[in-house]
């Protein structure tokens, strides 16, 4: 069965942009199989996701009457679509061994290489779901009310209800547009409640905090590890941040890392209170030109790991 259908998968550690653009990409992969569009291909397109969703995307899944999809961790033998990533280093084992046939993101471009000519759609905007609500426009595929919650709850999540450094002019008008159709009144409203469901951590270990949004990143031959936390309120987080620097420690010490960073990021205050346990402590000032004093450095207006954390500290590991 496997081999006659195109799985449509996000990232490790999978946000709400991630698995609602599986869920979107795949029903326009069919939509175009059926009409034609920008690509035609002759298998059912599936969602598929590399882990558990977070209790924001169960939210927005359940809101909209979407069914969490099925788990795909080896893509040896299939053939992929990959959305909001396009690095190996997120992708499923045996990516090498996949038949990639489209690619829509809105990162940098990653390492992932294909024989042949493929879709391949990037932009320099806030979220994949603003990528993929102009595709359905160019290609003339109505959005349904459920598909126009899902881009919109995926656009007010990767933003942060429009206050991340990545949100461009494009992300708000297309929030608008989608949210005439899925019904919703006050944007910023139901962008509170989607981001306040993962303020919630009073269930989670300690490392579970750390891996929920948790990247790995290739920095000048280093591996450094980026994580991110957004609350509404740092205060919900502060009786654990010795318990999570000691298990951020434990983590360098078992993945070899050269560094591991964790953004606490306060929503509201619009800002980040940054974690760090690295052998070069001296990337801080460099990266963001504070020095480090005891675990962390609050970096005022930084909301956005690709935007606001990724550059500078890739520069800095440059110069150690």
């Amino acid at each position: 069965m496997t081999h006659h259908v195109v799985y449509v998968v996000g990232h490790m550690n999978p946000d709400t942009d991630s698995v609602c653009s599986a869920i979107v990409f795949a029903h326009l992969l069919n939509e175009w199989r059926k009409k034609g569009g920008l690509i035609q291909l002759d298998k059912e397109a599936v969602p598929a996701v590399q882990g558990d969703p977070n209790p924001e995307t169960k939210f927005v899944l359940e809101t909209f009457g979407f069914d969490v999809p099925e788990k795909l961790e080896d893509a040896e033998g299939k053939t992929l679509a990959l959305v909001d990533f396009s690095e190996k280093s997120q992708a499923p084992k045996n990516i090498d061994k996949a038949e990639i046939v489209a690619i829509v993101d809105h990162h940098k471009i990653g390492d992932i290489t294909t024989p042949n000519p493929i879709l391949f759609v990037n932009m320099p905007v806030g979220c994949t779901g603003t990528v993929l609500k102009l595709l359905f426009d160019w290609t003339g595929v109505e959005i349904t009310k459920e598909l126009a919650g899902l881009m919109l709850a995926s656009i007010l999540s990767d933003t942060v209800i429009f206050k991340s450094a990545t949100t461009t002019e494009l992300d708000k008008k297309v929030a608008e547009e989608l949210a005439k159709i899925a019904g919703i009144e006050d944007i910023t409203k139901f962008g509170i409640e989607v981001k306040s469901k993962l303020s919630d951590v009073s269930g989670l270990s300690a490392r579970d905090i750390i891996k929920r949004d948790f990247k790995d990143f290739d920095m000048a031959g280093k591996k450094v590890g980026i994580g991110q936390i957004e609350l509404i309120d740092l205060d919900l987080i502060k009786d654990r941040v010795d318990e999570i620097y000691e298990e951020m420690k434990k983590m360098k010490e078992e993945g070899g890392y050269a560094g591991i960073f964790l953004m606490l990021t306060d929503i509201m205050k619009e800002g980040t209170e940054l974690l760090v346990i690295t052998d070069y402590p001296q990337v801080v000032e460099i990266a963001f030109g504070k020095k480090l004093e005891g675990k962390s450095v609050w970096l005022d207006g930084v909301m956005s790991r690709k935007k606001q954390v990724v550059p500078p500290l890739q520069k800095a590991f440059e110069q150690v």
